[in-house]
């Protein structure tokens, strides 16, 4: 059996982006932390660990692969996040029903903030 323990992001400044990533997701640094790793934890309940890797990366448009932030209210949480240092990426084609945004983080790292107010999984994650 195998689970997601960590999803690695690769960073050039690893302290801007814990900062960054510590508050967007509400994670805190899991003990010893390098200078050039860094592994992020959920402060409670469950959820996969987050590791910043600070190695040299060529950036790709668009990326292989990027991470889905679930939301119950968007727009709260997509001004949130651009007050934290994210930035709403523009696109021209964006189909009449995308329920995402797309932001990129202060080094360009991109993820989507998903309209899943619907989910049915708040409740579970409500009890953890």
């Amino acid at each position: 059996m195998l689970i997601v323990g960590s999803i690695v992001i690769r960073v050039r400044d690893i302290a801007v982006q814990t900062e960054f990533w510590t508050r967007v997701l509400d994670y805190e640094v899991r003990d010893p932390s390098d200078d050039d790793f860094v592994v992020l934890i959920p402060r409670r309940g469950g959820g996969p660990n987050v590791s910043l890797d600070a190695a040299p990366s060529e950036r790709v448009l668009p990326p292989r692969i990027h991470l889905d932030l679930y939301a119950e209210d968007q727009s709260a949480e997509v001004r949130r996040l651009i007050g934290l240092g994210a930035s709403e990426v523009r696109w021209s084609k964006r189909p009449a029903d995308a329920d995402y945004v797309i932001l990129e983080d202060p080094e360009g790292n991109r993820f989507c903030v998903i309209d899943a107010a619907g989910w049915h999984g708040w409740a579970a994650h409500r009890e953890r």
